[in-house]
């Protein structure tokens, strides 16, 4: 954005929850500071932002003497924060004992970060600048001095909680605007500091990725068309100029292996699908793949059937095809869908779509995501066979575990929180910064449930949370993985509340997705406010579960 549009942003009337950010660099913030307020607001347009920066030339002192609750930090490291002989402004005579001093400085740095990202989202970015030219080799050779600072920040980045920006991202051009460096201490071009200010908050505000990708097959996951070409016309090999579809296999397994669902939809024979999906050359698992639509309907039933057993909405996928046509009707049906036109040999397209599903953290029920969805369905089909879902739940062998823990809180229950929308008592969400302060408040409580049963183990599926109030306990955070439906797990859940309190209450909200939670809601508490423990022993079916309860 523009500056003129950055100040108007900025400066807008401000209303909601405060959202508190300290915005940690050695130089004057001046436009940089504009910039992160601006995009601060248009990522979350009902608090009012306030931006705390700190002492020019310290920013290892800046860390260490904040004092106030903080909802993110965002720290600038500049060539001058490890030692003002490095900087344009305050460039001096540089020799080898700039290394110990920049080292030391970097430990309290280091120090700062640690404490800061153990309480709120820190994000960090390392020298982006050139170098005022303070030694004496020439430009197009690296001194040794040089590689030795470099050495140290690349450590700093590899071990530190903060999330570090990519340089990458920052483009190759230089951002310097050494005029105002001299005049006021601020070094950077605007456009420049906006990009950086963007990448910081959204490091801080990360957008939720995609949960699952489906895909073509022909030209797509293989080269060639496999009713034409047969089972060996097809191929992904170098051999054939054909590997940048091994090169999209690898992708698709990468992001499979981070717990993102991957399907087929393909306009195919089945049997010659399961053919070539067999072949020991394939890049990818075909266990990975699931559920797999390959026959000569629609794609656009295949999506919808696809998208049927996931239960996630089509604003959670992205679909690729190397046909336009099929592309637009996708589009048509699915208009939240994201739909991707398969580009060979672009090395941009394959990254675009890893960033489409990037995620800081591989946590376990990551992996085991896959594994969970085949046992839903075969739950769901032998419920479904049977007519009796009893029997079925009886014979799984089924172990519920509540751990009771507020601190440290666990990081998949904020995960779980901030995307379930199916099973969701509200739709609330919340900050890192938040969650930590709403676990902090005497009288709040905080349940993460783990289930497996002999169909597969699902690990932390639902979390609860909520307050005390004389006797009455008040259900405020409810949310369930959609891949835990069908259980009875969240009748469970109650009666483990009801097992410690003799009313519960529930903050519910009907929102656009949760109509799961609305209809169990509906058959055990009418009124949806409050449920007390003789009417939910008269209103729950027979539960099977093993349960065990940790913490309490």
């Amino acid at each position: 954005m523009k500056l003129i549009e950055a100040l108007q942003i900025a400066n807008a009337a401000q209303h909601g929850p405060a959202f508190q950010v300290l915005l940690a660099c050695g130089f004057t913030p001046l436009h940089l500071e504009t910039a992160v307020k601006a995009h601060l607001r248009l990522g979350l347009p009902g608090r009012s932002v306030t931006v705390q920066t700190g002492l020019y030339g310290d920013l290892a002192g800046t860390l260490e003497s904040r004092r106030t609750r903080l909802d993110a930090a965002l720290v600038v490291l500049e060539w001058g924060g490890l030692d003002p002989r490095l900087a344009w402004r305050s460039a001096g005579k540089v020799s080898e004992e700039v290394i110990s001093d920049a080292r030391a400085r970097l430990d309290r740095i280091g120090k700062g970060l640690a404490i800061l990202a153990e309480e709120t989202p820190v994000a960090l970015t390392l020298p982006s600048l050139p170098l005022a030219p303070v030694f004496h080799t020439p430009g197009n050779e690296m001194n040794r001095i040089e590689a030795a600072l470099r050495e140290m920040l690349y450590g700093l980045a590899a071990s530190t909680g903060a999330a570090v920006l990519h340089p990458d991202t920052l483009g190759h051009g230089s951002g310097h605007d050494l005029r105002t460096e001299l005049m006021n201490g601020f070094p950077y071009v605007f456009a420049y500091a906006d990009t950086l200010a963007a990448g910081l908050v959204r490091m801080v505000l990360p957008v939720a990725p995609k949960k699952g990708l489906i895909t073509d097959l022909d030209e797509t996951l293989w080269a060639g068309v496999l009713g034409d070409d047969g089972l060996e016309g097809i191929s992904w090999d170098i051999d054939n100029k054909t590997h940048f579809h091994a090169l999209y296999q690898h992708v698709l397994s990468l992001l499979a292996d981070a717990g993102v669902l991957v399907g087929v939809a393909s306009k195919n024979d089945a049997g010659l699908v399961d053919k070539a999906l067999a072949r020991s050359d394939l890049v990818i698992d075909p266990t990975r793949l699931f559920p797999i639509e390959a026959h000569w309907r629609p794609k656009v039933e295949s999506i919808e059937r696809i998208l049927s057993v996931w239960n996630v909405g089509a604003d959670s996928v992205v679909f690729v095809d190397d046909n336009p046509l099929e592309l637009e009707r996708v589009r048509a049906a699915f208009p939240a869908m994201e739909c991707l036109a398969f580009r060979k040999d672009d090395a941009g397209f394959l990254i675009e779509l890893r960033d489409r599903f990037g995620k800081r953290v591989i946590r376990e029920e990551d992996t085991l995501r896959v594994a969970s969805l085949r046992a839903g369905e075969a739950v769901r089909q032998a419920a479904a066979d049977s007519g009796n879902l009893d029997p079925l739940l009886a014979g799984a062998k089924a172990k519920v575990t509540f751990r009771w823990q507020k601190q440290p809180p666990d990081p998949r229950a904020l995960d779980l929180i901030n995307k379930t929308n199916q099973f969701n008592l509200n739709g609330a969400r919340f900050t890192d910064g938040d969650w930590h302060a709403y676990l902090s408040e005497p009288g709040t409580h905080l349940v993460v449930v783990d289930y497996e049963d002999r169909f597969a183990k699902l690990g932390k599926i639902a979390v609860l949370a909520g307050r005390e109030q004389r006797g009455t306990f008040e259900v405020q955070v409810w949310v369930m993985s959609c891949r835990a439906f069908s259980r009875r797990i969240e009748h469970q859940c109650l009666k483990l509340l009801l097992s410690r309190w003799d009313q519960l209450r529930f903050r519910y909200e009907q929102t656009e997705r949760n109509g799961p939670v609305q209809d169990f809601l509906a058959e055990m508490v009418p009124d949806y406010l409050t449920i007390e423990r003789a009417e939910f022993d008269r209103r729950c079916p027979a539960l099977f579960h093993q349960t065990e309860c940790t913490g309490a």
